[in-house]
């Protein structure tokens, strides 16, 4: 059986203001910071074989606690980057709000027919991730790994995982450092944990 597990970013400010990131650079702050150190705490008895990541800084950046304490490399993957949001990225949700109103109101009803202005479809985000998540399983049986990418790609693998379409998306709940996992056996991947974040709450406890 090949585990995988799938995690969301730390926490950035752009994620406190609401405003959409997408492709566009925004680091961990202290808080995501310290989000990350949890992450590695959490998975200091688990054996990891490999960690991949979103390209984007906030993704390594919350990998790299995990990879430097089992003496391992964070392998940058474009399958699992953010979705682009185009004209969005960047801008507030209020602002959003303003000037897309039709859009953003689909957006919150009907997520999966949705094309940003000059950015991606989650269709398009579902295809390419799931096509990067196959090709970590093949030949790699009872391996286990670590991804690291953002709330998109997460809820759109997880609706994919149960035989979901995207109209599902918003009910797929997804935190910060959220920690799912995928076990791959016979050909199909199972939900075996979903928006795990007890390494938030036991650290927080110290």
């Amino acid at each position: 059986m090949t585990r995988i597990f799938l995690v969301r970013h730390g926490t950035t400010d752009w994620n406190k203001e609401e405003i959409f990131r997408g492709r566009a650079e925004c680091r961990l702050n202290e808080t995501g910071e310290e989000e990350a150190r949890a992450l590695a705490a959490y998975f200091q008895d688990i054996p990891i074989a490999n960690i991949f990541s979103s390209p984007l800084a906030r993704a390594i950046g919350t990998a790299r606690p995990t990879a430097d304490s089992k003496g391992l490399a964070v392998t940058p993957d474009p399958a699992f980057t953010d979705i682009d949001f185009g004209e969005w990225q960047g801008m507030p949700i209020q602002e959003v709000q303003a000037k897309f109103p039709d859009l953003y109101r689909l957006w919150r009803e009907d997520p999966g027919v949705v094309s940003f202005p000059r950015g991606e479809t989650l269709p398009l985000v579902r295809r390419r991730a799931w096509e990067g998540l196959n090709k970590l399983t093949k030949g790699n049986p009872d391996r286990t790994f670590l991804i690291v990418t953002h709330r998109v790609v997460t809820k759109v693998l997880i609706c994919a995982t149960l035989g979901l379409d995207d109209s599902h998306f918003w009910q797929v709940k997804q935190d910060s450092t959220a920690i799912n996992c995928l076990e791959f056996s016979r050909g199909i991947f199972n939900l075996a944990l979903v928006n795990d974040t007890c390494h938030l709450k036991v650290r927080k406890g110290r």
